[in-house]
């Protein structure tokens, strides 16, 4: 696998937007668009005035009631993350002995425990991908899995995720991209499944990445364990005001942007098809494809052009010919498909 260390020093920890930076046209990043809906913005506007103070606890509090009542849960099983990746950084305060992490899968949490210094082993799924035909170590006293898993984009059954737990291991499911699938979240089964430990992401959906959203539902002990000793005021202002209105007001707008996502792919799915792109089956907000051809002298010439498409080969289990690219409006993958004939237009001509 050919990988590339960035300033972490850690082969894993590559993620999209290096790519996506200064680029015209993001297929890189899995952001469903530029700037969060107006209504938001206008939340996040009328906090600005009160920056000069500290986050009031009332407002931490306020917050967490939101998620729990959004998702469900007791608000004594809520941890409020400074983005859903801090929760990955926050796993080996639970001092596993041996992890393992489901692949190919978001690189993230793998990254972040074997910086702890915990044993990390890999467990390859094959295409399609699924949990179908996947051991998993009895030793392993943590298992990490995506759902929809990144890159391939795979709804897993709650039945098949709930078989990976067991009394002494922790199941952490990343429910990051959950939220526009239409699949059913593991949120509810905390407290009942042993061990299991969920995580959402409102970045995403909601376009706040740089205000770095998320939260986890875990049982209270769990909770607590990774609370403790983190910083004073772990989230600011924003981000707590962003949580309220996103539980509060989001559930009227999630159907929409459900929707629109859907169609989105299922054009694109057809489009990168008669391209002669292989497009896995995905329920998520991005694809994992094979684009004809030199896959990655193509990823380098559309670089060039300011078209930023995701590497693969930073995912354990994949290679330089897969891409990943973020669910787009057509208008948008007829500009990648008109790139990419062109790139492949001067190449044929030059071996002419």
């Amino acid at each position: 696998m050919n990988v590339v260390s960035v300033n972490s020093g850690h082969p894993l920890r590559y993620h999209g937007d290096q790519a996506a930076a200064g680029a015209r046209l993001d297929f890189a990043v899995n952001v469903v668009s530029p700037s969060p809906p107006e209504w938001l913005q206008r939340v996040l506007i009328d906090e600005i005035p009160r920056l000069g103070s500290y986050p009031p606890a009332e407002l931490q509090r306020r917050a967490v009631a939101a998620v729990a009542a959004g998702v469900g849960v007791d608000k004594h099983d809520v941890l409020l993350l400074n983005g859903a990746a801090e929760g990955f950084s926050l796993l080996s305060r639970l001092q596993p002995r041996s992890a393992v992490v489901l692949h190919p899968g978001f690189t993230e949490p793998q990254a972040c425990l074997e910086d702890a210094g915990v044993t990390v082993g890999e467990v390859i799924m094959s295409a399609p991908y699924t949990l179908d035909t996947v051991a998993v170590d009895e030793a392993a006293d943590m298992v990490v899995i995506g759902n929809p898993t990144n890159p391939t984009g795979v709804l897993h059954p709650v039945d098949q995720l709930s078989a990976l737990a067991r009394p002494g291991r922790f199941l952490v499911v990343d429910e990051a991209f959950l939220d526009v699938t239409g699949g059913e979240s593991m949120a509810s089964l905390v407290g009942r499944l042993p061990g299991l430990i969920v995580l959402r992401s409102l970045t995403k959906t909601w376009s706040i990445a740089g205000l770095r959203c998320g939260f986890l539902i875990a049982d209270p002990q769990t909770v607590d364990r990774l609370a403790a000793f983190r910083p004073h005021w772990p989230l600011g202002t924003l981000q707590l005001a962003a949580m309220i209105a996103v539980m509060d007001r989001g559930g009227e707008f999630l159907p929409g942007i459900s929707a629109d996502i859907a169609a989105q792919r299922a054009d694109m799915v057809a489009s990168l098809g008669a391209a002669g792109f292989h497009v896995h089956p995905s329920r998520a907000p991005y694809l994992l494809v094979n684009p004809p051809g030199d896959a990655e002298g193509l990823r380098l010439g559309l670089a060039a052009r300011g078209i930023a498409v995701r590497r693969c080969d930073t995912f354990p289990g994949l290679d330089s010919r897969f891409w990943r690219l973020a669910v787009r409006p057509p208008e948008q993958v007829d500009a990648l498909l008109e790139a990419v004939e062109e790139l492949t237009r001067v190449k044929d001509v030059r071996r002419e």
